[in-house]
């Protein structure tokens, strides 16, 4: 019943052969296994991403993304991370993206704020931003607004997700801004609305990228520099620094991961996916990244004598008073001159902010 001749024996000895050597060494039913899987995701996709500096809280986003997508398509999709600039310079990430030098890329919006006008809504001072939540609610609110997807396609780029910074607070050296009034006069290092908020107080705003911070400070070029508090220590400016304000929390600076649609375009529905629901694993790890910080950091700041500036609530409503309606308003000013509903995105992210704290 079950005979096999001869000559049919003779035939299948090298397959046999083959199938055992695969099954001991795991060559071909290995080999068919993963073309299998790899046929579910489409052919293999491998992104490079641009960013700055090296791994630290406001990268444990995009090291969270890169993860999931390399786990949830069993190896078939990945994005190496590119750090220390080594692809492109912070100012030049987005005009990489638009080139298609490479796949993806982080950017902060008040690098290059003509390029991006709708996103920095994000960075005007004093919003009603009360926690990481919140700030994912009104991040992804304006990225996923027309207004601002169309402002995008002009450097064939698609926003993704954000880095949810903490409020800003400032490190420096020197003398200490007591008072609000004591920031009359001091070179500052302020992005976007920061920067602009403290220009209304009589502050000297600069735009050094974050990496060329240290250096100002430390040649006394630059006085202070507004950060997000872990980012002062990821930067080295507590070495350089004798004071830091606690409650001043003038605003966030909005730094997009940003992907280009072509690359992006060209991805499977499956690896779209992935990439999309790869975004609550972003903010989730980012949340416990800026967490953890403050208990690691707070000690270190006191240990170096890292004097504490803490500002009254009189001082604090006056500086609201002074820098928050007139800066929302020349932005809604400018904002409107190129095209955009500047309006429509300021109401956007107050209501968003404001049901997304309820």
């Amino acid at each position: 019943k079950y005979f096999i001749s001869e000559e049919l024996m003779k035939k299948s000895l090298p397959l046999m052969s083959l199938l055992s050597l695969g099954l001991i060494f795991g060559g071909p039913i290995d080999s068919m296994t993963k073309s299998a899987t790899a046929a579910s995701h489409g052919k293999n996709v491998n992104w490079n991403l641009s960013t700055w500096g090296k791994r630290r809280a406001f990268t444990e986003g995009i090291e969270a993304v890169s993860k999931y997508v390399a786990d949830k398509s069993d190896g078939h999709f990945t994005i190496k991370i590119n750090y220390g600039g080594t692809l492109s310079k912070p100012r030049e990430n987005l005009d990489g993206i638009s080139l298609g030098a490479f796949e993806a890329a982080t950017f902060c919006a008040s690098y290059h704020a003509d390029k991006n006008k709708a996103v920095t809504v994000l960075e005007l001072p004093f919003l009603p931003i009360t926690n990481g939540d919140v700030q994912k609610a009104a991040d992804l609110a304006v990225y996923s607004h027309p207004a601002t997807i169309k402002e995008m396609k002009k450097w064939n780029a698609k926003l993704l997700m954000s880095a949810a910074l903490p409020q800003y607070e400032f490190m420096g050296r020197g003398k200490e801004p007591r008072t609000i009034a004591d920031f009359k006069g001091m070179r500052v290092r302020a992005l976007g609305g920061i920067g602009k908020a403290m220009k209304v107080i009589g502050a000297v705003p600069t735009t050094v990228t974050a990496p060329e911070t240290y250096r100002a400070i430390e040649t006394g070029t630059v006085d202070a520099a507004a950060f997000a508090f872990y980012s002062h220590f990821s930067y080295k400016i507590n070495e350089v620094s004798t004071w830091r304000t606690t409650n001043l929390s003038p605003g966030s600076v909005n730094c997009p991961l940003v992907v280009n649609i072509d690359a992006y375009n060209s991805l499977s529905d499956k690896n779209k996916k992935i990439l999309t629901d790869a975004v609550d694993a972003g903010y989730a790890a980012l949340d416990k990244a800026y967490s953890a910080s403050i208990d690691k950091y707070t000690p270190q700041a006191d240990k170096q004598g890292i004097k504490k500036i803490t500002y009254s609530e009189a001082d604090l409503n006056a500086f609201r008073k002074a820098a928050a309606q007139p800066v929302w308003d020349q932005w809604i000013k400018e904002a409107n001159a190129v095209g955009l509903p500047a309006q429509e995105l300021l109401d956007l992210v107050l209501k968003t902010a404001k049901d997304a704290s309820k």
